[in-house]
């Protein structure tokens, strides 16, 4: 079923670095990523439907961040539309943060799943974002550490069951599921993972575009 934005709807972002992509420094606090060109090519097709669009996106949050902030961040707002994109630095945290620990897939389901109960609540219309990682070749550098193959290979096992977890939850709120890994793997197998994130996780530009593309489809 298409969400439908009626005017004066209020759509909430929230996530990770993904979402934020420095919305802070931006001068309308959407960043400069998907959520900034989901709005914009929404008030080119749309300009006589008015949307309030917010971001309360956090870089290097896991979904236990999310749920401590929830109620200040994306409850108070009264959105009728939330978009979450989380997961990725739920994954292999600890193979490059001293102070990481494994989240279980389990853990993570039952985290996520306090995110969305208050919202069914509501009435708020939602979109769930898979996690995705993109099979980059060479290493990568997260803070001071460096990142190979061999490990990314760790984090794609520890990811996948994740993935689960937000389809299952896409179904059993009714929510809109927007496929990120799938559509970013078919991507990747025709212009290079590198076109789409540079380090197989933030997106670039061309990423930014991809995913805003595919959430506008899910939406009228």
């Amino acid at each position: 079923m298409t969400i439908t934005l009626r005017p004066g709807s209020t759509v909430m972002f929230t996530g990770d670095s993904i979402t934020d992509s420095q919305r802070l420094a931006s001068e309308d606090g959407l960043g400069f990523g998907y959520a900034s060109r989901v709005a914009g090519e929404w008030g080119l097709r749309h300009p006589d439907r008015a949307v309030t669009w917010l971001n309360s996106g956090n870089a290097a949050d896991r979904v236990s961040d999310l749920e401590d902030r929830w109620q200040a961040d994306v409850l108070d707002a009264r959105p009728d539309v939330v978009s979450i994109l989380v997961g990725i630095n739920d994954v292999g945290r600890h193979t490059y943060d001293p102070d990481g620990h494994v989240v279980s897939a389990e853990d993570f389901a039952a985290a996520y799943d306090r995110l969305l109960a208050p919202l069914a609540d509501t009435g708020a219309a939602l979109i769930l974002v898979e996690p995705f990682l993109l099979p980059i070749s060479g290493t990568i550098e997260v803070g001071d550490t460096h990142i190979g193959v061999e490990i990314r290979k760790e984090w794609r096992a520890d990811l996948d069951p994740k993935i689960q977890v937000v389809r299952e939850l896409a179904r059993q709120y009714g929510a809109r599921l927007l496929a990120a890994d799938g559509m970013f793997a078919e991507l990747a197998a025709t212009s290079g993972p590198e076109h789409w994130a540079a380090d197989g996780v933030h997106p670039t530009p061309a990423g930014h575009a991809g995913l805003a593309a595919a959430w506008l489809r899910l939406v009228d």
